[in-house]
């Protein structure tokens, strides 16, 4: 079988799709990728990329063609929402004849924001004559809504209509949570949605903490609550400092962020304002550091904002964390929670609130470590039954299959 992974974002961005592919190679598929220019979190494109013309890189032996994009820039919406467009034109318009003389079975696109990536997928079905998969991670509009990036009700109007269109003219819609099924059954015809979690990371599926290596900074004697991903408007960070402010004077805890995005500066300036000695913020560090960094957590912690969208939502490190072994401390509300109270791996807090996070952490603080060893167990058993790479990989062919059939049977 022969696929093309449509996506803005990929490696040398962290994103969970590298490893998908990665994956989907391993299970005997033959992947080709189609992707713009890295330049996420921080905006600007990485050192020996432009913004212009095309791009061939290798990964893994797997072929990757890049398209013109504009960088998304800090800040700015305008910049954003140009950044979003110049991928679907880049795709659009160079896509076909990047991908000239290859035969392509079936086009999977990794639906994180922006989804207007299936239009893309939609051109490019037509020069193929395959079927198009929309792997849906975020649920548009109503993301867009519940960040803030788009209020006017006629706005999101339009991009309702939008979305309605590519829902429709894509083949197979896989959603990343249960609770997105009715969400996109709205929008499109439920008889082609199909539930697909994202997997856990490739680098944990054999971890064992004790071979994880040290960390690539020191960790500070204690109980230490580690969050490891984006510091965004998402993760409600605030909640996060609110917190450890509650918790300053105990000194035996502290919290390690790990990570980058568009809250660290704010993050920064309130941990000094606020004289919060027991929060770390050590930065961004590469894919193959965090086993040994998730692996050194005395407690993992996710969180989300509070809204009816993100309670949907199961955020990609829930899995990461599973895999860990690491006992998780989650503030968050719906399918995340239900994930981590079913696995039986921690505890589960409303989420964006401040004073449950830190009773929390403060109960985890005390428990024996046998107490939180059973905890990482028991996650880690739940990630090999529901979340591991090749169990995943293998079951995306199955669908890709079914899509393929259909496809040439209509």
């Amino acid at each position: 079988m022969k696929v093309l992974i449509l996506t803005q974002y990929f490696w040398p961005e962290t994103f969970r799709i590298n490893e998908v592919v990665r994956s989907l190679r391993d299970a005997g598929a033959e992947v080709t990728v189609l992707t713009g220019k890295p330049n996420y979190p921080e905006g600007s494109l990485f050192d020996g990329y432009r913004a212009w013309g095309t791009g061939r890189d290798d990964y893994h032996g797997i072929p990757v063609f890049r398209v013109p994009m504009a960088p998304r820039g800090q800040g700015s919406a305008v910049r954003l929402a140009w950044n979003y467009l110049s991928f679907v034109l880049g795709a659009s318009l160079f896509g076909p004849w990047l991908l000239r003389g290859r035969r392509v079975d079936a086009i999977v696109v990794y639906g994180i924001s922006p989804i207007l990536q299936g239009i893309a997928a939609i051109v490019l079905k037509l020069f193929k004559r395959c079927p198009a998969v929309l792997w849906v991670q975020d649920l548009w509009p109503q993301s867009l809504e519940a960040t803030g990036f788009v209020r006017n009700r006629h706005a999101l109007k339009v991009v309702e209509w939008v979305v309605r269109g590519i829902y429709r003219f894509t083949d197979l819609l896989l959603v990343q949570s249960p609770a997105f099924v009715d969400e996109v059954a709205a929008l499109a015809d439920r008889r082609k949605i199909v539930y697909h979690p994202n997997p856990g990371e490739l680098a944990f599926d054999d971890f064992d903490p004790a071979a994880a290596g040290k960390p690539p900074f020191d960790f500070r004697p204690g109980f230490s609550v580690v969050f490891a991903g984006n510091l965004g408007t998402a993760q409600a960070v605030e909640t996060i400092v609110a917190a450890a402010e509650l918790l300053k004077r105990r000194e035996d805890i502290r919290f390690v962020l790990v990570g980058s995005g568009s809250r660290a500066d704010w993050l920064r300036e309130e941990v000094g304002r606020l004289g919060l000695g027991n929060v770390e913020l050590p930065g961004r560090f590469p894919p193959e550091a965090m086993p040994a960094i998730l692996g050194a957590a005395s407690v993992l912690l996710v969180t989300l904002a509070k809204s009816d969208i993100f309670g949907l939502t199961v955020p990609s490190k829930v899995q990461a964390y599973l895999a860990a072994g690491r006992p998780i401390l989650a503030a968050l509300d719906g399918e995340g929670a239900r994930v981590v109270s079913e696995a039986g791996a921690g505890l589960a807090v409303p989420a964006e609130d401040a004073r449950a996070l830190a009773d929390a952490i403060v109960r985890m603080a005390g428990m024996l470590p046998a107490e939180l060893a059973a905890m990482g167990r028991s996650g880690r058993a739940y990630y090999h039954s529901h979340f591991a790479p090749d169990l995943l990989a293998r079951r995306l062919i199955g669908h890709l299959d079914r899509a393929i059939e259909d496809h040439r049977r209509r």
